[in-house]
């Protein structure tokens, strides 16, 4: 033990005792959860997490579930991301950006990302979706097959603000005794795919603007993602039956319920 953890220690001891039953006991909480099995796995090739980050994002998830027994939400995911990077690597390892700011979420290490979670209650393994890619507020948009290529012009742009894609992902839930969670990086070269892809205006739709689709699939005529321009109330970008092998698996983190 060095001297720097052995003081550590002391301190917060001794900080325990000046503390109320009721803090004390939520202090047992997280304590009682840290004790609990737990599977933190890293891929070997990635260059976002080391061991550190690792455990310490894992232990930050964990954390939140002392307290709740709903999936991390994106502002979470997004505070705790930082101040793990920060703590493994340095106060200029990761920013966050403003708030409200409609491109990149955070800078790690010099570039942007997009942040995204998936909790869906029907989630996937295989398969990502992302239910709000980035609103679609801008350009002509009726019922004309041509307003398309506008709108995924505006995903194009979009994409532009930040250089890579990364989503965590909730994929068990306290009914499986256990909580599973995945740090996918989604190629930003796979969406651009959807240059080439084939779109469809849905006429049949008591919507208005008509939702679309644009379909990008492999040689075979496999699914690759699908874009759904949703003309409901928020006017919104999906992304759909993303094939999770065609990205990065970054971490998965298991732990009991």
């Amino acid at each position: 033990m060095t001297q720097d953890r052995e003081n550590r220690i002391k301190a917060l001891c001794a900080a325990v005792q000046e503390l109320t039953d009721g803090q004390i006991g939520w202090i047992e909480a997280v304590v009682n959860r840290f004790e609990q099995p737990a599977s933190f796995k890293r891929n070997p090739a990635s260059d976002l997490l080391d061991d550190c980050v690792l455990q310490d994002f894992g232990d930050a998830l964990r954390i939140h579930h002392s307290f709740s027994k709903e999936p991390f939400t994106k502002d979470k995911f997004e505070y705790a991301l930082e101040r793990v990077l920060k703590f493994c690597g340095g106060d200029d390892a990761a920013e966050l950006a403003p708030k409200g700011n409609p491109g990149h979420d955070i800078t790690i290490k010099g570039v942007p990302f997009s942040l995204k979670t998936q909790a869906d209650k029907n989630i996937s393994v295989d398969h990502i979706h992302i239910s709000k890619f980035h609103e679609l507020g801008k350009g002509s948009w009726g019922d004309q097959d041509a307003d398309l290529v506008g709108l995924r012009e505006q995903f194009f742009e979009h994409m532009r603000s930040y250089g890579r894609i990364l989503s965590l992902r909730c994929l068990e839930t306290k009914k499986t005794a256990s909580w599973r969670y995945e740090l996918v990086e989604i190629p930003k070269g796979l969406l651009a795919e959807a240059a080439a892809g084939q779109l469809e205006m849905k006429h049949n739709s008591k919507q208005y603007p008509k939702p679309g689709y644009c379909y990008v699939t492999d040689e075979a005529g496999n699914t690759r993602f699908q874009l759904y321009f949703d003309g409901g109330t928020e006017r919104k970008l999906q992304i759909k039956r993303l094939d999770k092998s065609l990205c990065i698996v970054h971490a998965e983190w298991i732990f009991s319920a």
